[in-house]
C-alpha cells in the first residue's frame, strides 16, 4: 500500500526518517516476516500423520486470512475440527457462509495431505449438530490405500494474488480444465459486466463504515506486525516496514472515508479489476452448512488447478455478502448466474499475475486445543 510519497513523509516526519534510514531504519526496511512464513516451509515435517496433515491444511485459503480453525487430536487416529468463534466476519459475513467455505478448504487439504502418505480419512460432518461450540467435523485417519491427488502438488505454491494481472486472455486449454470447477467467464461483454458489478460492490463495502472497519481491523503493517500476528491482511515491503516501525502508518488512520489509506484501497482494487481478463463463478444447488463446506472443497481444487496452470486467483466476493447494503449486487449476480434457489458461493478474478509472497500463517501448535 503506497500511503504517501517519500518526499511528503520527510516533511511530515521531520528528521526521524532520515536518521533512521542511515542505520536502524535500513535494517528495519530490509526485514522479512520470517516467522510468519515458516508454516509454508515446514508443512509435512511433524513426523505423525495427523499433525502432518493438519500442518498442510493450515495453508488453505480462507476469508481475510483469519484462519478460523481449531483442531483437537482424539485418541490415536482422530481429529476434531472446530470453528474459532473469535475469527469470524460478523459485518460482511453475518451468517458465517464464507467462513464455513474456508473450513471446507481446510478439511479437503487435510484429506489430500493424508492421501499423500497413503492414509484415507473418514469424515463425520457436524456429528453433534451445528451449534457454534460443536465440532464441524470428526476425522478418522485410516492406514489404507488412498489415492494421492495430483492437485496436491500445488499446495505449497498456491497464492492469492491481488496484483494487477496481465490482460492477455486465458488459453483455451486452461478454460476447458477450469470449467470442471466452475463457470469460467471470459467473453468480453460478460467480463465487463462482472468488472462493473465487482467495483460497485467494493464501493459499497468501503462506503459502509462498519464493513470497511472489519477489514481495517485485520490489517498488519510491516514485518514486525506480521510476525507478531501472522493472520489478517498483510501489507509488507521495505517502505511499509520502516513506516510501521516509526508509527507513521496505523489502522486508525485508514478508517476515515477519503483518507490516504482508504483511497489507496479503492484505487488498488479498481486497478486490479480493470486488468482482469476473466472470472470464475461457483454455484451450489443448496446453501446448508454441508453445501458450504463442499463449496470450500471446490474452491480449494479450483485454486490448486489454476496454480498448476500458471494462473492466479483472487476472490472478489463482496457482491456475495449478505448484509442489507449489498442486496442490489447480490440480487443481480444471482439473477445472472444462479437458478432460483441456488447460491453463488464464490466469485473470483483469474489471470496471469506477477509472483506474490505467501500469506502469513500461525504455526500448528497455536491451533491445537485440548
Amino acid at each position: 500500500m503506497r500511503l504517501a510519497s517519500r518526499r511528503t513523509l520527510l516533511l511530515v516526519g521531520g528528521g526521524a526518517i532520515v536518521a533512521a534510514g542511515v542505520g536502524a531504519g535500513a535494517i528495519e526496511a530490509s526485514r522479512a516476516p520470517t516467522r510468519a512464513m515458516e508454516p509454508w516451509s515446514i508443512a509435512g515435517s511433524y513426523g505423525e500423520i495427523r499433525r502432518n496433515a493438519l500442518s498442510w491444511a493450515l495453508l488453505a485459503p480462507n476469508p481475510h486470512n483469519l484462519q478460523p480453525w481449531r483442531a483437537q487430536l482424539v485418541g490415536q487416529d482422530g481429529v476434531a475440527l472446530f470453528l474459532d468463534p473469535e475469527r469470524t466476519l460478523p459485518q460482511t459475513d453475518p451468517f458465517g457462509r464464507q467462513i464455513t467455505i474456508g473450513l471446507g478448504c481446510f478439511i479437503d487439504l487435510m484429506r489430500m495431505a493424508a492421501a499423500e502418505s497413503g492414509f484415507g480419512v473418514d469424515l463425520d460432518f457436524y456429528p453433534e449438530g451445528e451449534a457454534e461450540q460443536a465440532p464441524v467435523v470428526r476425522a478418522w485417519f485410516r492406514p489404507e490405500a488412498a489415492q494421492p491427488d495430483p492437485l496436491f502438488r500445488a499446495a505449497q505454491t498456491r497464492r492469492t494474488s491481488r496484483a494487477v494481472y496481465d490482460p492477455r486472455p486465458l488459453p483455451a486449454e486452461a478454460v476447458a480444465t477450469l470449467s470442471g470447477y466452475g463457470a469460467v467467464v471470459s467473453e468480453p461483454e460478460a467480463v465487463a459486466n462482472l468488472r462493473a458489478l465487482a467495483k460497485e460492490a467494493w464501493d459499497i463495502e468501503l462506503a459502509t463504515p462498519r464493513t470497511w472497519k472489519e477489514s481495517v481491523d485485520v490489517l498488519r503493517f510491516g514485518a514486525r506486525q506480521i510476525d507478531a500476528s501472522p493472520d489478517g491482511l498483510a501489507v509488507r515491503g521495505g517502505f511499509i516496514n520502516l513506516m510501521a516501525a516509526l508509527g507513521l502508518v496505523t489502522r486508525e488512520a485508514q478508517l476515515p472515508q477519503g483518507s490516504m489509506g482508504w483511497q489507496q484501497a479503492m484505487n488498488s482494487f479498481n486497478d486490479a479489476i480493470a486488468s482482469t481478463p476473466a472470472f470464475v463463478v461457483q454455484v451450489s444447488e443448496g446453501n446448508r452448512r454441508r453445501d458450504q463446506l463442499d463449496a470450500g472443497a471446490r474452491w480449494l481444487r479450483l485454486s490448486l488447478a489454476a496454480t498448476q496452470l500458471g494462473l492466479s486467483l483472487q476472490p472478489v466476493s463482496q457482491a456475495l455478502q449478505e448484509y442489507p447494503e449489498m442486496s442490489g449486487p447480490y440480487g443481480r449476480i444471482h439473477a445472472l448466474y444462479a437458478e432460483p434457489g441456488h447460491t453463488v458461493q464464490m466469485l473470483a478474478r483469474i489471470g496471469f499475475s506477477p509472483v506474490v509472497p505467501p500469506a502469513p500463517r500461525w504455526r500448528l501448535e497455536t491451533k491445537l486445543v485440548g
